[in-house]
């Protein structure tokens, strides 16, 4: 946001790999003087450190906020002036404690009326943020969602119904329950249509906000905290983690108790992969899935498509997971005659999958998918274990049986099936296609 004829802009909610910023910023001519957080992000850290020390901009966070390095508080009613645009705060607390949300004046049309609104994590297009992602600051859910309330109640729904809404999140973010796949809308279609934002009261808010939230990855809260501290830039943990290692060094890594991720796609991960590593695919739900089975405090070494290796550990370096110490040279082509080193992961179609369920000595069938998807279609005597349950659940499961493994459609049953691997199951297999595979293919579910 910024005025073109004063040169200055701020930027909102930015992602760590500032460089997109800083390229709009050279080629408009403008300095960017401030950067703004709505709320300290738990499903991505940040990139509000990289701008600082790349520009000298201002961090501005909401006043609630407590950070360790130098930030500017926002109140209600303080404004960052950028020519003839102006940012004004609203605190807006509910998703978390210190959010904020920001007016934006363009005053050369009107001094009072805002344009738009940024709204961070407190409404989204179909939508309003969850409250329990605070717990481990010591926020309980009901008490954020009643704050949610009336931040929702007094400081958003009053604002004119054309006032253009810009939330921090679209659909697919598991920072609210139903967001929907536009990325902006207005204050009067939001009252209009937005499930949470209908007439009820206080309470029965509460009580809608806080069911039926889908599990939060493990690394949220580890971003949460990150976001307020001072801490290595992503250019500084890229240069000391892209580093290529030869075969010995990663088997030392392996035995040493590293974490071997292959970013490959699943069919290429289940046709030939390096014994002990982990599959969290680049084309997917990479950043969830990572954050999620991955330890954030122990190194990682990289097995990617050749020339995806930077962009594996961007990704990671998005959430925070700076411990990546390399990655295998030459990637899959330089285990080519070391058939020892390399496993396989079985794949079977439906028919044949359906085979071996009907046989004398069926295989277990393991369904990581959530609760919620499991209770709406399921394979007749699947047990379920969600995929982000599945580390600390493994041990309840049949290990002198084939595990058939499946999801909705083969990204997260790749992930698990590398897992149960890694944990010494020996007889994994993956239904390949998932669930919609096994329908399209005419064979039951339950319940129908």
């Amino acid at each position: 946001m910024g005025d073109a004829e004063a040169g200055v802009a701020a930027v909102v909610d930015p992602q760590r790999d500032a460089g997109q910023y800083l390229a709009f910023a050279r080629e408009h001519g403008l300095r960017i003087t401030h950067v703004c957080l709505t709320h300290l992000h738990a499903d991505f850290l940040a990139g509000h450190l990289e701008l600082r020390d790349r520009t000298g901009a201002t961090i501005c966070l909401g006043a609630a906020a407590d950070a360790e390095y130098p930030f500017q508080r926002l109140h209600d009613g303080d404004s960052i002036e950028l020519g003839r645009t102006r940012l004004t705060a609203l605190e807006t607390p509910g998703h978390t404690p210190e959010s904020i949300s920001l007016l934006v004046f363009d005053t050369n049309r009107s001094e009072r009326a805002p344009a738009a609104v940024l709204t961070g994590d407190t409404m989204f297009v179909g939508d309003v943020g969850r409250p329990d992602l605070s717990g481990v600051a010591g926020w309980s859910a009901t008490s954020l969602a009643g704050a949610l309330y009336d931040s929702l109640h007094a400081k958003l729904l009053i604002l004119p119904d054309d006032t253009t809404v810009y939330p921090a999140h679209g659909a697919g973010s598991l920072c609210g329950k139903s967001i929907g796949k536009e990325t902006f809308s207005t204050i009067g279609e939001q009252r209009r249509v937005n499930y949470a934002l209908q007439p009820m009261t206080r309470e029965a808010f509460v009580d809608l906000v806080t069911v039926d939230q889908p599990d939060a990855p493990a690394y949220f809260a580890y971003d949460a905290v990150l976001n307020a501290k001072e801490r290595p830039t992503l250019d500084t943990s890229l240069a000391a983690g892209l580093q290529p290692l030869a075969v010995g060094a990663v088997l030392d890594r392996l035995r040493a108790g590293d974490q071997i991720l292959d970013t490959r796609e699943p069919g290429e991960f289940a046709a030939a992969h390096l014994k002990g590593s982990i599959n969290v695919g680049l084309d997917g739900q990479f950043a969830t899935w990572a954050g999620s089975v991955l330890r954030s405090s122990e190194p990682i070494v990289i097995v990617a498509e050749r020339g995806r290796e930077r962009e594996s550990a961007l990704r990671l370096g998005r959430i925070g997971f700076d411990r990546v110490v390399g990655w295998l040279t030459d990637g899959m082509r330089i285990l080519e005659g070391r058939p020892d080193l390399l496993s396989s992961t079985t794949r079977l179609s439906p028919g044949v999958a359906a085979e071996r369920l009907a046989s004398a000595d069926p295989p277990a069938v393991i369904d990581v998918r959530s609760p919620r998807e499991h209770q709406t279609k399921r394979i007749a005597g699947a047990i379920n274990v969600p995929l982000n349950h599945l580390g600390e659940r493994a041990s309840a499961l049949p290990a002198n049986r084939e595990l058939l493994v499946h999801c909705a459609g083969g990204y997260r049953s790749s992930i698990a099936a590398s897992i149960l691997e890694r944990l010494g199951f020996p007889n994994v297999t993956e239904l390949a296609g998932g669930i919609a595979a096994w329908q399209a293919a005419g064979l039951s579910t339950e319940p129908r």
